[in-house]
């Protein structure tokens, strides 16, 4: 975007809820992408004239527990409205929605950027059914239309931001942050690819020094993070050359076009009144008392942002280690498992151990940390030992691909295999002498100022030793005989 002007970017965001069965009926919600086309479809998602609609418990208490991880004020009553608009994919020709009462509003989530933590106020949090799936095909001179209804009435739940982002980098820390959320939840699986999570981007631009909005678009249906900022940085760039030219931005619904890399007109934009609101019939208002508010509240997980703060303000991490850690919350309750089991808490070896030496071994076999054969207390086991001196760093690292691979204790393979670590002053020092009476030559060039050879001397100490040595002594003993 050129300089002279301030971006201001909202953020509608649909966020499919992982129950077994749709919103307003039993039939179940299937994997988009693997689902024979129209297979779980009823009266009700089919939206057939004398159907009617009952709200799923799970849904709610879902919905309830991201709104509540939002700082959300809960609405005690809340109520469904039709939207009413006529699309393909929208068999009753309107989705029920919430709009004069939403489930929640007034949020807010911080979010970590380059210049520091950043407050995004969530405007309101509402649930909503999801409409079919459309699938445009241009093949032997012929352009039709195919549409699947499993996505028809999977419950959705819309989270809407106020415009407090004003840069691409600020949008992508929000929509990370919030994924984060709502993984952390186990409310959202977070897979973009399945197209569980959709962007809807609110784009304006006004004169740097101005603080009057300027006229802002909505670009529907982003469905990756790449998508999401290859299309807002095109707006913003299309908009603020559009007013260096002297024209003026009109308010309008813009799509994406992948192949082209544009934004393209839609429709103009709707306001609330084209969609002809008006509470749903064949619902009651959805009324949530105060002891089930506070009964949800009592089982959030802590937010992945605080998890963050606390691992760097209370443990000690650095910002890196912490944000590897708390991405996923299983990383983070292992991490914590692990530290918590150990006989002598050490946050930084924990942190190093999990991060650094079992996440390489889940990205060299490609399997997940749940279905690794280790738990937190035996990595803890291993790392008492490290601690302890029994193993010294290269064996234990050699151990635990062991205890992955067989899912034996740390102690067990150890004691099995003869790995413990060598401390016997008097054995080292016997093949230091060895090494040195070998290498006259390397032993000379040392003491005539080549002092880089003393790590090649460490190197052999420690491969005629099978490893074991313990590494301190074996430097110690070096520069004594050196």
């Amino acid at each position: 975007m050129k300089s002279g002007y301030i971006a201001d970017i909202g953020l509608e965001v649909h966020a499919e809820l992982q129950t077994q069965s749709k919103m307003f009926c039993g039939c179940p919600v299937l994997d988009s992408t693997r689902a024979e086309p129209n297979t779980a479809v009823c009266p009700v998602c089919a939206g057939m004239p004398g159907s009617l609609p009952v709200v799923n418990d799970q849904a709610v208490a879902f919905g309830l527990r991201v709104a509540l991880a939002l700082n959300c004020e809960i609405n005690p009553v809340s109520q469904f409205a039709r939207k009413n608009y006529f699309y393909p994919d929208l068999p009753k020709g309107y989705q029920i929605s919430q709009y004069e009462y939403p489930l929640a509003e007034h949020g807010l989530l911080s979010v970590r950027t380059e210049a520091g933590w950043l407050d995004i106020r969530i405007t309101r949090v509402h649930l909503e059914e999801d409409t079919g799936k459309l699938t445009h095909v241009h093949a032997d001179d012929e352009s039709y239309s195919l549409v699947d209804l499993n996505r028809a009435g999977i419950p959705l739940l819309e989270i809407v931001s106020e415009p407090d982002m004003h840069s691409i980098e600020q949008v992508l820390a929000y929509t990370r942050a919030l994924r984060m959320v709502l993984q952390y939840l186990g409310v959202n699986s977070g897979d973009l690819e399945k197209g569980v999570i959709r962007f809807e981007a609110n784009v304006s631009v006004r004169p740097d020094g101005s603080d009057i909005l300027g006229t802002r678009v909505e670009i529907k249906n982003l469905n990756s993070f790449r998508t999401m900022t290859a299309a807002v940085a095109f707006e913003l760039d299309r908009q603020t050359a559009l007013l260096d030219a002297g024209g003026k931005v009109d308010q309008e619904t813009l799509g994406w076009d992948e192949a082209a890399e544009v934004t393209v007109s839609q429709r103009s934009k709707e306001e609330a009144h084209d969609y002809r609101y008006f509470p749903e019939p064949d619902l009651p208002p959805l009324v949530i008392s105060a002891e089930e508010i506070e009964a949800a509240r009592k089982t959030l997980p802590e937010r992945p942002d605080r998890k963050f703060t606390r691992f760097v303000s209370d443990l000690g991490l650095d910002a890196y280690q912490a944000e590897v850690l708390t991405t996923d919350r299983l990383v983070a309750e292992f991490y914590e498992n692990t530290l918590n089991t150990m006989q002598k808490p050490d946050a930084v070896l924990a942190a190093n151990w999990v991060s650094g030496e079992l996440f390489g071994i889940i990205n060299a076999s490609g399997t997940a940390l749940d279905s690794l054969p280790i738990s937190p207390s035996a990595l803890a086991g291993l790392l008492d030992l490290l601690q302890a001196g029994k193993v010294n760093n290269a064996t234990a690292k050699t151990v635990l691909g062991k205890m992955v691979s067989s899912g034996r204790e740390g102690l067990t393979i150890i004691e099995e295999e003869g790995l413990s670590q060598v401390s016997d002053r008097e054995a080292i020092a016997e093949i230091v002498r060895q090494v040195l009476a070998d290498h006259p030559v390397e032993v000379q060039a040392y003491r005539e100022g080549k002092t880089a050879l003393h790590q090649w001397f460490f190197g052999q100490v420690m491969r005629r030793m099978g490893g074991q040595a313990n590494p301190g002594l074996v430097q110690e003993l070096l520069k004594e005989y050196l």
